[in-house]
């Protein structure tokens, strides 16, 4: 075939199979997130152990070329006042922000602020100057340290080297080797878009689309020139209150993190703004990955241009100090412009003394404040907090350091994946501790215990897939170990069908006072035996690995609020729907399984599986296609590909499978159910653990999918 003149022989980005499918038939259902950790991508290979490999490393040595690097300014990209704190801080600072509570994602427990769109936010301007900065760190100590760990290293080392008492770091972020694609940004199609387009009601702050915490695309947190752009102290407020909480920081914590981040490094908007080249995604190759470059007029030291606000918050800043709030409650404070154009606040009749220099140290500017910053004395509570820090300095140091942690480490999980000579050893409640439970059991013994105790299996197996199915390996939290299925508020949940849970748990806490070994683990025993006996009703004998040790979590140790965002309010593995969403169920499904780190492989077989073994939420016949309930078969995938049945619409989320030949409705189901049938990748596997050669292979394969989700949050069983 002749190429046509002018075009390009290669196809690419929206070219390729899965980007056509998606530009043709945009409602098909894209697998790639289910893709998310694709061992093909990672250049280290699939036996890189990186906390093996954390052993190697010589932390003080690194420690020490970090903060020389701090001082050591590089002409290309002059540091302010001959100290780079304030850079590190902010790249840390946004690599952990766009951490929220609500799915657990973004933070910077992967290093994906190397990937785009983050690399390219708006707010994200220059830090990939920072990150350049560091690369003869990264390159100097290889595999040794992670870009994901050394990120949030040297901003917490630059607040050290300013002079804060740190509270801890740990080691321990593997990076991923390109975006997340599972992460959802909003849906604007460009940058910061007005704050209406993700809002019901852009004045009440709690309308904002969930999962999302920041107020626009772009952004990490709030506009710093008010909401929309427009200055208003008190409406900023409120947003940084939900941004924050959103993040699960109270007020306290949020204006200690506001306070402490403006009281080092400075703001750049001293230039034309018009000036600045593409963002690293759109710049020629000749850039080599950087943006915002100046080609124009000199865009380097006093005449940087990032944020397009112009100055420093406090007289020192390379120093840590009360030198924020002293400012703030000091002066009166009025809207300027900067250079660029941007409005800020700034002073009225300042001391000469008390402005800073700028940062080539040629002259004294104003300091600044940002609408956010005045929000902190103009909100009432916020207030109170402020005044609280500025007459006790070193509790304002305490608290920042601690909610500096919390930021930085709050996507690790529990303390016991925390790396390294660094890790504080306090125990913090937003870290979900368990207490270690009993190991030296005769297991044999206690499972014969669950059978004689009365529970149906299919009472074991709901009960194990409830309290496991929490986990979140976007910060790893939830799970089945310390059973919190038994505390407030999962006890209540709607989706754990409370009545019944009620009663299993009865039987679990009467069996754990006998015997001493905690509920977790009697739940996760129970579940087992309820597989290994619906493996056995099919013919197949087989044994599901079981791990001894599971603690029970305490009421006082867990915190009731952040766990809401975990309630299971959708479970298509249960075939749960709690309301009509905007989205389909098995777009829902999707995002469950990714949270859960499942493969579409074993998302296939484990809602197969779980269908025949009749675990519906609330005893729902929709997709259990078999007249032999109970037995672990591929009896599921064999109705679903057979083409003896028809299927019809029948109500909101309900289809009937009507047989052909006699017009009866043989079985009914849910979008969760089709989709399998539907999706020509699903389907692909479908059709494998429909074949007769398969009934094995589906048993195998769901045990070893039930293990997986079950020891998810087993960090003392696996890496990582």
């Amino acid at each position: 075939m002749t190429e046509l003149p002018g075009t390009c022989p290669v196809v690419h980005g929206s070219h390729t199979s899965q980007g056509i499918a998606q530009q043709w038939w945009p409602k098909s259902l894209n697998l790639d997130i289910l893709a998310q950790h694709d061992t093909k991508t990672n250049p280290l290979g699939a036996d890189f152990d990186y906390r093996e490999e954390l052993k190697k490393l010589d932390v003080d040595a690194l420690i020490a070329d970090v903060k020389q690097l701090l001082v050591t300014s590089q002409s290309w990209w002059p540091a302010d006042w001959g100290h780079y704190g304030g850079l590190m801080i902010r790249m840390a600072w946004h690599s952990a922000g766009t951490y929220r509570i609500a799915d657990g994602r973004g933070g910077a427990g992967t290093g994906t602020l190397r990937f785009e769109p983050l690399n390219s936010w708006p707010d994200n301007a220059n830090l990939d100057k920072a990150r350049r900065l560091l690369w003869p760190i990264k390159k100097k100590y290889g595999n040794r340290i992670s870009w994901a760990d050394l990120m949030v290293l040297a901003g917490t080392l630059a607040y050290e080297s300013m002079g804060l008492k740190t509270y801890g770091y740990s080691f321990g972020r593997e990076d991923l080797w390109g975006p997340e694609k599972d992460t959802y940004w909003g849906s604007e199609d460009q940058w910061l878009a007005p704050s209406d387009e993700r809002y019901e009601n852009v004045d009440d702050p709690g309308t904002m689309e969930n999962p999302l915490a920041a107020v626009q695309m772009g952004l990490i947190y709030v506009n710093p020139e008010g909401v929309n752009g427009k200055p208003d102290p008190l409406k900023t407020a409120a947003h940084v209150r939900e941004t924050f909480a959103r993040m699960a920081m109270n007020d306290e914590e949020t204006v200690a993190l506001t306070a402490g981040g403006h009281t080092v490094g400075r703001t750049h908007g001293n230039g034309r703004a018009e000036n600045l080249g593409p963002v690293p995604a759109g710049a020629d190759i000749s850039e080599q990955g950087l943006g915002w470059n100046n080609h124009v007029s000199r865009g380097v030291g006093k005449d940087t241009v990032t944020s397009g606000i112009e100055g420093a918050w406090t007289t020192h800043p390379t120093q840590w100090d009360n030198g924020y709030f002293d400012l703030l409650f000091t002066y009166e404070w009025e809207l300027r412009r900067s250079p660029a154009g941007a409005q800020q606040w700034e002073p009225i009749g300042i001391a000469e003394e008390d402005k800073p220099f700028d940062v080539e140290g040629t002259a004294r500017q104003n300091p600044i404040m940002t609408d956010a910053d005045m929000a902190m004395i103009k909100d009432p509570i916020y207030r109170k907090i402020s005044e609280r820090f500025h007459a006790d300095p070193a509790y304002f140091s305490e608290v920042f350091a601690r909610a500096w942690f919390k930021l930085t480490h709050r996507d690790m999980g529990p303390r016991t994946r925390y790396v390294g000579p660094l890790v504080p050893t306090e125990d913090l409640i937003w870290q979900d501790p368990v207490p270690a439970g009993r190991a030296d059991y005769d297991v044999d013994e206690v499972a014969q215990r669950i059978l004689a105790s009365g529970l149906s299996f299919t009472d074991m197996v709901t009960t194990a897939w409830d309290s496991a199915r929490t986990y979140r390996d976007s910060d790893k939290r939830g799970g089945a170990n310390g059973a919190r299925i038994r505390l407030a508020p999962q006890r209540t949940w709607h989706g754990n069908e409370p009545e019944r849970l009620e009663r299993v748990l009865t039987v679990y806490e009467a069996l754990s006072a006998e015997t001493g070994v905690s509920v977790a683990d009697l739940i996760v025993l129970g579940g087992n035996l309820g597989i290994e006996d619906a493996a056995r009703k099919a013919g197949v004998e087989v044994t599901v690995p079981f791990h001894p040790g599971r603690g029970d979590a305490t009421q006082e140790w867990t915190d009731a609020d952040s766990f809401a965002p975990l309630e299971p309010t959708h479970d298509a593995f249960r075939n749960y729907l709690q309301k009509d969403y905007t989205v389909g169920a098995e777009e829902l499904m999707l995002d469950r399984a990714s949270l859960m780190n499942l493969t579409a492989v074993e998302l296939t077989c484990l809602i197969g599986g779980m269908r025949v073994l009749g675990t519906n939420f609330g005893g729902t016949a929709h997709g259990v296609f078999t007249d032999r309930v109970g037995a672990l078969t591929n009896d599921f995938f064999v109705t679903l590909t057979d083409m003896a049945y028809v299927w019809e619409p029948a109500g909101f989320n309900a289809y009937n499978l009507r047989d052909r030949s006699t017009g009866q409705v043989r079985y009914t189901a849910t979008r969760a159910d089709l989709v399998f049938g539907s999706n020509s990748i699903l389907r692909a596997y479908a059709e494998v653990y429909a074949q007769d050669d398969s009934r094995e292979k589906l048993v195998h394969d769901f045990v070893a999918a039930w293990t997986k989700v079950i020891n998810a949050d087993r960090f003392d069983l696996v890496a990582g």
